[in-house]
């Protein structure tokens, strides 16, 4: 049994139970006898999943899975949150992250850079537009070797609009913080 059915099998248990938990299902990954399940609020919520909800859904996948049994030999299951900086790799991805920062590493060159950063402009299920510093580029989704946002912090308003001299370390609202 390859990887990817294994991966194929383990979607299809763990869909429906992540999404009665009002969740959706980011990603997995099965490398190095770690089976990683990535779950995450639906997009436009007001924050990400918490440590409860992460919890829950260990267990009750874990449960599917051992009932189901769909992955041949030891592993270790993780059922986590794809985190502030996370990885893209399916079209899915990069829709939802249209408006954010994101990085690309390519697998070759395109004017000269095959490494880019920029804010995602838009997304379809062949290709990006990053707007960079020297202007808007369109990306094959092929292309990409690796990409990721980018968690952008800056300083927090001061409060009551007065100048103090000191500066916030972080302006993180609720919803970038448990993302």
């Amino acid at each position: 049994m390859t990887d990817i059915t294994v991966l194929d099998r383990v979607r299809t248990l763990v869909m429906p139970v992540v999404s009665d938990l009002g969740l959706e299902l980011y990603d997995c990954e099965f490398a190095g006898g770690t089976l990683r399940v990535i779950i995450d609020t639906p997009p436009g919520s007001a924050a990400g999943v918490d440590l409860e909800q992460l919890a829950l859904a260990t267990r009750l996948v874990s449960r599917e899975l051992d009932h189901a049994d769909p992955v041949p030999g030891r592993y270790t299951l993780e059922v986590t949150s794809p985190g502030l900086e996370r990885s893209l790799k399916r079209p899915e991805h990069y829709r939802r992250e249209v408006g954010k920062v994101v990085t690309l590493r390519l697998h070759a060159p395109l004017d000269g850079r095959r490494r880019l950063e920029g804010v995602l402009r838009a997304a379809d299920e062949d290709r990006i537009v990053l707007s960079t510093e020297t202007g808007d580029v369109s990306v094959e989704l092929d292309q990409i070797e690796r990409a990721r946002t980018v968690f952008v912090w800056g300083p927090a308003p001061k409060p009551g609009g007065g100048s103090s001299g000191r500066t916030s370390v972080s302006s993180i609202t609720p919803t970038e913080a448990s993302r």
